[in-house]
């Protein structure tokens, strides 16, 4: 057994926001803190290439899909956990049992949902039985989803402060010892830590959220879309250079460009709504965009009317040339994974549209 480090995880209450005012929405849109002078150099990117499994996948299919998608040679498999579809560590589980080499990342656990010292326990035996292959993902919460399934609190800011710090010590093995506002746990320890401490990585997108997970996570995931704009502002807001990144992007790809940009248009009509504006404010056409979301009457009016070169901004879509170079770009903004959301009513042929830019 390791040696056991006590530690207290309850946060400084000097710097907690006021309840209710910090949920990760358009309001956390302002100001971001950036890097100080004389950081350290950020260390070398992964430059890794990943895809989504489709939450609305068939059951008898889940397990096809990862498997071909590590076939094809892609370095990541994403999980994601949405209300009233799978469950995340239970699809990780399935998924590194079934396949051999991929890192499987689950995005996003919401931190009001489960009590750390268990999703401690989750993640730590995924970790044990599959030793570096595992990326934790938590997050505040769908807002909504948080509120049917009873789970908001009155500070999200202040709840993943507390469950993100309490739940990286349990998985170094210490015990911990913290009693806050949200997170209350006396003594609690893994007996057996994984040698390989799976990183948790915060999925969150406003500027105050960003500068907490640059202090509590070992990284963040990034809704998509992520261009490179946003990555960069991100990263700044983080203030690490260390910080893993792994971001999420809708995907189209095909020989005939036209038709790949007409697949990806109906996967973006969600990003015109509030919460996405941190993500378009970095954006040259952020007014102009706004302006059409404002004129559309229906969220499918807005996606069709989107124009070719806001989509080859917005998704990782057009020729394979096209995606290898975008994909490239966000990359050289900071991102060690980009994670593909496959566009389309196919999505086992979308995903041999990815062989193409792996190898």
């Amino acid at each position: 057994m390791c040696e056991r480090r006590r530690v207290n995880t309850t946060p400084d209450p000097a710097p907690r926001p006021a309840p209710g005012s910090d949920a990760p929405t358009s309001a956390d849109a302002g100001p971001g803190a950036t890097a100080g002078e004389g950081a350290a150099s950020p260390r070398r990117r992964d430059r890794g290439i990943g895809v989504v499994l489709p939450r609305d996948l068939p059951a008898a299919s889940v397990l096809d899909f990862a498997r071909r998608a590590e076939e094809i040679g892609l370095d990541e498999l994403w999980v994601v956990e949405d209300l009233g579809f799978r469950g995340g560590i239970a699809q990780a589980a399935v998924v590194l049992a079934s396949t051999q080499r991929i890192r499987v990342g689950i995005g996003i656990l919401p931190t009001a949902a489960r009590n750390v010292a268990f999703a401690a326990m989750e993640l730590n035996t995924l970790a044990e039985l599959f030793p570096g292959r595992v990326h934790a993902g938590v997050g505040h919460g769908v807002s909504v989803w948080m509120v049917q399934a009873g789970a908001r609190v009155p500070s999200p800011l202040g709840a993943f402060d507390e469950h993100v710090s309490a739940l990286r010590a349990l998985l170094r093995g210490e015990e911990v010892n913290t009693d806050g506002a949200y997170v209350r746990l006396t003594g609690v320890v893994l007996e057996t830590p994984a040698a390989i401490v799976p990183p948790v990585l915060a999925g969150v997108r406003g500027p105050r959220s960003l500068a907490l997970a640059g202090r509590v996570a070992d990284g963040i995931v990034l809704a998509e879309p992520a261009t490179p704009e946003y990555i960069r502002r991100a990263l700044e807001q983080v203030g690490d250079p260390d910080a893993r990144v792994a971001v999420y992007n809708v995907a189209s790809i095909d020989d005939d460009r036209a038709r790949a940009l007409d697949t990806a248009r109906p996967a973006l009509e969600w990003i015109g709504e509030p919460d996405w504006a941190p993500h378009i404010t970095p954006l040259d056409f952020a007014e102009d965009f706004a302006a059409l979301r404002a004129r559309s009457a229906s969220r499918a009016e807005f996606a069709a009317a989107l124009p070719d070169t806001w989509v080859e901004q917005l998704a990782v879509a057009g020729t394979p040339d096209d995606a290898r170079a975008r994909i490239g770009a966000m990359h050289d903004a900071g991102a060690d994974a980009v994670v593909l959301i496959l566009a389309g009513a196919d999505p086992f042929g979308a995903l041999e549209s990815l062989a193409g830019l792996v190898g």
